[in-house]
């Protein structure tokens, strides 16, 4: 290779590759496995009497029971039960003493499993064997790569003025719009460029083509729906259950709010991206927990495999999981233990945890969901059955959480969040040197925005701000209310620079967002202030300069973004 070529990556692998790759490590270390069992047994044999011993070949053959059956060797499955059965047995006869029978049986089991063991060993190393079970996901692959996920809107009325006001209100929340006063305007321009979403009336004058039959013609032409808001002066039966026969997906009465529009718009176009839950494994098995992790990791969820319970309080707080699935057989202690030991931590204590296990006793089991555990699923466990019951207890965690982390008018994280936030952000970006920004921001004048149009008003206006402020930033952004009208960024990767860019082009949004009260329409504006955090040496001074530089704008004459000055160096004369 010459010196100006340039090496091309390895290409991910698939699903379907890893689980082969574990797999195959899996049939490689049955013989190490298989040994550690025999010296257990052996050494029972020897001593007559170990309990410790007992448990500790009960949870090798638990282990190798559950593996063999999650990546489908049935008969090294169905053999390791049997052994499991004579350890079990003398568990509860409370002797520690494998009864001759036992000693017989294992024995025999034994002498099966290495047998079996060979003949997968000699068929991975030819090139025939394929190792990797069938393994397919819930859902449609071409789904969760939707190429029609974008900004493109279309907007069709008859009413020029109306149309306008339309477009630019969308517009201002990212979208990209253009109007069309014809349904055959709109017709032509779907089938040159098909759109992410329609807003159109449903009803157009006499001799046009109304919406909801444009629309209907318009998807057999296609043979594919379009995601479309239907806009209506009449909010009537006959009206509503047109648009639902034409397919439409929402419904809005005239004159639409523009928050509701622009939501109905978020929902069908995929704008707003949920934040993938993230799932803690713990297995002591390392290839059952990555088998596992794959499974969810391709459903869309970020995954962290604990190997060692002793490490569960500090994977816990640097995780932070929506959810734990742990196996019950672990190392040091017992899943129940284990499950106990997480509810007895304050901020942990409703998180939702399920067992994944082979065990098959359902005393054991309901054994197990008593300590406060949300469900059991048995080893061998399918892609679909495990991803539905991690996914749906997730999402309940996530909501329980969101409720008492963010505020309940806007959805933004709260006050003491948002602080929590920028604190991890400031240390990150101390230890790394990375450019991170602090804005403080203030709409102008919304005592007179609450005095003159009321309460409710007023709450349109913060709504539409946060809703701007999730629309225009990147999800690797912090947006938080921090209290009454004042609101704060944390932007990471930016340097004051492009972070006075970014907060102005808020700005500028905002400023042309139309509120409509009391048969007025009005329009508010915002104040900023912008730190950067590697101009100060502390959270504090940070937030503080922030505060100042907003204080600025404000004295400046409003509806402006202030930089705030570096901190002077320690020691320097003021």
């Amino acid at each position: 290779m010459s010196s100006s070529e340039t090496p091309t990556a390895p290409k991910p692998l698939t699903a379907r590759q890893r689980i082969h790759k574990l797999r195959a490590t899996f049939v490689e270390d049955l013989p190490r496995r298989l040994e550690a069992i025999n010296a257990l047994w052996e050494s029972l044999q020897a001593s007559g009497t170990d309990v410790d011993t007992v448990n500790a070949l009960h949870r090798a053959l638990h282990n190798l029971k559950g593996t063999a059956s999650s990546f489908g060797f049935v008969e090294l499955a169905g053999a390791a039960e049997q052994a499991e059965a004579c350890a079990i047995a003398t568990l509860d006869s409370g002797t520690g003493a494998l009864t001759n029978e036992c000693v017989t049986r294992i024995g025999e089991v034994l002498a099966i499993l290495r047998a079996r063991t060979q003949v997968l060993l000699d068929a991975s190393m030819s090139d025939s064997w394929d190792g990797s079970p069938s393994f397919s996901m819930p859902g449609d692959a071409s789904a969760r790569d939707n190429p029609m996920d974008g900004n493109l809107v279309y907007v069709c009325d008859d009413d020029p003025l109306l149309l306008e006001q339309i477009t630019s209100q969308i517009a201002c929340f990212g979208y990209q719009c253009q109007g069309f006063s014809s349904t055959a305007a709109l017709r032509a321009a779907v089938l040159t460029q098909r759109p992410n979403a329609l807003v159109m009336d449903i009803h157009f004058p006499e001799g046009s083509l109304e919406g909801a039959q444009a629309l209907t013609v318009l998807h057999a032409e296609l043979g594919a729906r379009v995601p479309t808001v239907f806009l209506s002066a009449r909010s009537d039966f006959a009206a509503r259950i047109k648009a639902v026969q034409a397919g439409g997906q929402a419904f809005l009465c005239k004159p639409a709010n523009t928050l509701e529009l622009v939501g109905a718009l978020d929902m069908l176009t995929g704008q707003k991206k949920p934040t993938p839950y993230r799932i803690l494994i713990v297995d002591d098995e390392p290839q059952v927990a990555s088998y596992h992790a794959v499974m969810l990791q391709e459903a869309g969820m970020l995954t962290y495999e604990l190997i060692d319970p002793a490490d569960i309080q500090s994977v816990l707080a640097t995780f932070r999981p929506d959810l734990v699935l742990m196996d019950i057989y672990l190392p040091q202690c017992n899943g129940r233990e284990l499950a106990t030991l997480i509810r007895q931590l304050p901020e942990y204590a409703s998180i939702p945890i399920i067992f994944l296990s082979s065990e098959l006793d359902h005393k054991k089991q309901f054994s197990a969901l008593r300590v406060g555990a949300e469900g059991f699923l048995t080893k061998p466990v399918n892609a679909e059955q495990l991803v539905e019951a991690v996914s749906v207890r997730a999402e309940r965690m996530r909501v329980l959480r969101g409720m008492m982390a963010r505020d309940s008018l806007t959805g933004l994280l709260n006050h003491s969040e948002t602080t929590r936030a920028l604190a991890s952000v400031v240390a990150a970006a101390t230890r790394k040197n990375e450019s991170v920004c602090f804005v403080m921001i203030d709409i102008d004048h919304f005592k007179h925005v609450n005095d003159t149009y009321g309460h409710p008003t007023g709450d349109q206006v913060l709504l539409a701000l946060s809703r701007l402020m999730q629309q225009r930033l990147r999800a690797s952004d912090t947006v938080g209310r921090y209290g009454g009208e004042e609101f704060a960024l944390v932007l990471r990767d930016l340097d004051l620079t492009q972070a006075d860019v970014l907060v102005n082009e808020l700005r500028h949004a905002f400023s042309k967002i139309k509120f409509h009260a009391a048969d007025t329409d009005f329009s508010c504006t915002l104040s900023a202030g912008v730190a950067a955090v590697t101009d100060h040496d502390s959270l504090m001074s940070v937030r503080e300069a922030a505060d100042k530089a907003l204080y600025v704008a404000k004295r400046a004459g409003r509806n402006r973004v202030e930089l705030a000055q570096a901190a002077p160096p320690l020691g320097s004369k003021p």
